[in-house]
């Protein structure tokens, strides 16, 4: 009792007088090294207490009212006044966040403060576009931007970290989760990972101790994008070659700028459940890259490797967890029950306890929450922020970057301002909340700006609208499944109608926003519900067509790639949705964006890729069946990785190579000139490919190397010059050694994956 009274009057003082007062309690001292101070602090710990920083709960009570009486949530509540709880997720809110930091700090022994989590994927209360949208727009500053608009809503509310950046890489459009993350090349994955974790904690460690920086966690580690079948939760068997050269690229770059947490998976490798992979947390992670913050569970993870068939229990759960380097087990209740026990008999090793806790206390330290436990709760900066102008021009751009042209024939694009009879047609066209995308739950409903609403502010046209059908039936809620309207189409005749007597039609057709996300995987990839039927009815009264696409992964329309005129892909967009895809039907924003995914023609093509391998029959030399092809339709995807239109046109021209052989180390520097040979300025995104021709592994046809988002007037050009060292021509054998081989390289740039100007050296 008398520890307890020292400590908390120590605490209570330091908060009220700053540091002076910290040799009250050592390990607050302000003055001495993060390290010294970890160190001080887990002296005072009992096992229990440590135990208890590995241990997450969500929200379980309304927390600025009474304690609960009964139940799970009592329990929680008496390990949270115990210390037994080192973080919450979902609370969220200065005043609720201040409840349940006041009990971790005021009432329990040694007053260590939680850690704050949260879902903050793109976006907290002002939205910005998913992010895979996001990564279409290849702007790595507007990316950054966007996580910074996120930091600077969560961190205004309490929360101090957040679950994201996801930086799965994934190949397969039926998964769900690839609106989650940045599609399907690792180059380009890799370094949006940086600009995400550099955006959410910013480009230090020291910037983590800011009052609107937040800590990021990549996740999900790893290989959870190659779910087979594209099934969430489902089973991953994939190569080495393909774990060292595609999934783990990401995570290396997120680990090299900083990220201080990551987050488990799901998914079992070589047969064992990520969380109780010690190859993948232990070896690699915190062995071979030296990361020194701290691996949380996947939701309940630590309990599902009881199903897996790996773990026969929660006490032999806990211990394959802890062993092989899960620190934090988000809520599977297993740690706080079983692992002092497991440690009292031996069968966990306290010293694994021991680096857990040092690493969680790590980044508490680092976020300065042991200085100031509440400085996070600011009621005042919670109500200037949210919502603010600035963010929500910062979204705005986000969005109109995000999106790409697919097609645009005719001329149709951009619509006139003037003198045009323009019908909008869709469900999603007048929608408020679909707009928003999954991965929301912070934001408010019905707070998108809808496309018709965007378009209404352009009253030089007469613009009708007409829904035609709707989308769903019923609810639509982020844990509910999704029922799709198959059978009313009575709304059809009112939308030929306005689409006969318009120049030009304006459907928004696609997916609703809870459709992709976790648990929202499908087998097909078309227009869900009567929306092709629409579509096909519409054209045959009005050929004159832009169809606007809403979407969270990448969706096969082979009709409407051949029929329609223009086609723009404008995802889920978030908060500024409409008055985003306005400006681009308009040309007010000419589109820049390009295709961070393949686009398949049907899905029996998926997973489709760019950087795939040659087979030994790549092509039809013989002229018959026995190459590798499909019979009833093109092996190439319908719009290609790198894909995307502007309003104007690129020439790409003199591409040159400093020297025709190098030796090994020597930088070969690639430049090639781009023209604006269109009638608008623009923006183009260039792209460097290279193959290794032969390999003591077997290399893909191409892999992205380099790209470089340039602006140019009209008329106008430019020189892009690339530098490409050992760390974009090796690439990583079975065992994880990196390689860089002599021999021949094939080289492409271009504006797109599919085709470009060519070139070769020599890598002697």
């Amino acid at each position: 009792m008398k520890q307890k009274i020292v400590v908390m009057t120590g605490i209570f003082t330091l908060m009220i007088t700053g540091s002076m007062n910290a040799q009250k309690i050592p390990h607050l001292d302000q003055t001495k090294p993060i390290e010294e101070r970890i160190d001080l602090l887990m002296q005072q710990m009992t096992l229990e207490e440590k135990v208890g920083q590995m241990n997450q709960y969500n929200g379980f009570w309304e927390v600025t009212g009474p304690a609960p009486k009964g139940g799970d949530a009592a329990k929680k509540y008496e390990h949270l006044r115990k210390g037994w709880v080192g973080s919450m997720l979902t609370v969220r809110g200065v005043k609720e966040v201040k409840a349940v930091q006041k009990i971790a700090v005021e009432e329990t022994r040694l007053g260590i403060p939680l850690i704050i989590g949260f879902d903050v994927i793109h976006g907290y209360k002002t939205l910005s576009p998913i992010p895979l949208a996001e990564a279409a727009s290849w702007d790595l500053e507007a990316i950054k931007k966007s996580a910074q608009v996120a930091a600077d809503e969560a961190s205004a509310v309490g929360i101090n970290w957040t679950f994201g950046p996801n930086v799965d890489i994934s190949n397969d459009a039926r998964w769900g989760r690839v609106m989650e993350g940045a599609g399907e090349d690792p180059y380009l994955g890799s370094k949006i990972a940086k600009a995400r974790v550099t955006g959410f904690q910013g480009d230090t460690k020291a910037d983590l101790m800011k009052v609107n920086t937040i800590a990021a966690c990549a996740k999900h580690f790893a290989a959870y994008g190659f779910a087979e079948s594209g099934r969430d939760y489902n089973t991953v068997d994939i190569s080495d070659s393909k774990l060292y050269n595609t999934v783990l690229p990401p995570f290396k770059a997120a680990t090299d700028v900083g990220v201080r947490t990551l987050m488990n998976s799901f998914n079992i490798l070589n047969g064992v459940p990520a969380t109780g992979n010690a190859f993948l947390q232990r070896d690699i992670l915190k062995g071979q890259w030296k990361f020194d913050g701290f691996v949380v569970s996947d939701w309940a993870s630590v309990r599902e490797m009881i199903p897996h068939g790996f773990a026969k229990d929660g006490a032999e759960a806990t211990a394959k967890a802890v062993i092989a380097g899960s620190d934090m087990d988000m809520e599977s209740h297993l740690y706080v029950v079983e692992l002092v026990k497991l440690v009292k008999e031996g069968k966990v090793k306290e010293a694994l306890v021991d680096d857990a806790v040092r690493r969680i206390l790590r980044v508490k330290f680092e976020l300065g929450l042991f200085d100031d436990p509440y400085k996070y709760c600011d009621e005042k900066r919670e109500k200037a922020t949210l919502g603010s102008k600035s963010n929500n021009e910062a979204v705005l751009d986000m969005a109109k970057k995000s999106i790409v042209l697919l097609k645009n024939e005719k001329g149709i694009l951009p619509l006139k301002k003037s003198g045009q009879k323009i019908a909008l047609i869709g469900a999603l066209a007048n929608d408020k909340n679909s707009p928003l995308g999954s991965w929301r739950i912070a934001s408010d409903d019905n707070t998108a700006v809808s496309v018709l609403e965007g378009m209404q502010k352009y009253k030089g046209n007469v613009l009708t609208f007409e829904k035609g059908a709707d989308l769903t039936v019923g609810k639509t809620t982020f844990i509910d499944e999704l029922v799709f309207n198959t059978n009313d189409k009575s709304g059809f005749v009112a939308a030929k109608k306005v689409a006969a007597s318009a120049d030009v039609v304006v459907m928004v057709l696609g997916e609703h926003g809870f459709q992709s996300g976790e648990g929202r995987s499908r087998t097909n990839l078309d227009l869900p519900g009567v929306q092709q039927e629409l579509l096909e009815e519409v054209y045959k009264v009005n050929p004159n067509i832009v169809l606007v696409l809403n979407n969270g992964r990448p969706l096969a329309l082979p009709w409407a790639a051949e029929h329609i005129p223009a086609i723009v892909e404008a995802w889920h967009l978030g908060t500024q949705t409409g008055n985003a895809v306005a400006q681009v039907l308009y040309g007010d924003y000419n589109p820049s964006g390009k295709l961070p995914m393949s686009f398949p023609r049907n899905v029996g093509q998926v997973p489709i890729y760019y950087n795939n391998y040659n087979t030994g029959r790549p092509v039809n030399s013989d002229k018959n069946v026995f190459w590798s092809h499909y019979t009833d339709v093109e092996k190439t995807p319908l719009f290609p990785f790198g894909f995307g239109l502007s309003y104007t046109t690129f020439d790409y021209k003199n591409l040159k190579i400093s020297k025709a052989s190098f030796a090994k180390g020597e930088p070969v520097v690639v430049s090639v000139d781009i023209t604006n040979s269109g009638n608008y300025d623009g923006k183009e995104v260039v792209q460097l490919y290279i193959q290794d021709v032969a390999a003591s592994l077997a290399r893909p046809v191409k892999e992205l190397k380099g790209f470089e988002l340039i602006a140019l007037k009209k008329g106008e050009t430019k020189t892009v010059t690339f530098t490409l060292t050992e760390k974009e021509l090796g690439f990583y054998d079975n065992a994880g050694k990196y390689l860089v081989e002599a021999g021949t390289f094939k080289l492409m740039v271009g504006g797109s994956s599919d085709k470009g100007l060519e070139g070769r050296f020599e890598l002697e």
